[in-house]
């Protein structure tokens, strides 16, 4: 089960963010009212969309002995006829063949991040009692 913390900072629309071990910021740009301290949270999504792509295609290279020396994802949103598609550009670096690239390509789309975005994931909102203060 994979689970982040996120709380508002002292910025406009800052957000400081908790991962395990790690802590990120995430902001919104100066033009939409933000400090642009950090990436946007559809730049964080997108950016999730491209690791687990990489990371997938890279697994299944090295299990295969296929020769892949570098997985290059560019994640963008895009606006098509009214509705929101994420186009995710791939490059393989290394010396493989059509049918070896082709099926990299498949296997970046099975990867969990991608089925996740993929299938409408359903999203619940559960609201708890604030925190009191300590004195």
């Amino acid at each position: 089960m994979a689970s982040v913390q996120v709380s508002s900072n002292a910025s406009r629309y800052g957000q400081d963010v908790a991962i395990r071990k790690f802590q990120l910021v995430a902001d919104e740009p100066t033009h939409l009212g933000g400090s642009d301290q950090g990436p946007t949270p559809t730049e964080l999504v997108l950016a999730g969309l491209g690791s687990c792509k990489a990371i997938t295609i890279k697994m299944y290279a090295e299990r295969k002995g296929w020769p892949v020396e570098n997985v290059y994802v560019a994640a963008e949103l895009q606006t098509v006829e009214k509705q929101a598609v994420i186009v995710a550009y791939l490059t393989l670096v290394g010396d493989l063949s059509a049918e070896q690239r082709d099926r990299l390509r498949e296997i970046g789309d099975r990867c969990p991040v991608h089925r996740l975005l993929s299938a409408g994931t359903s999203i619940q909102t559960v609201l708890t009692p604030a925190a009191i203060p300590l004195p």
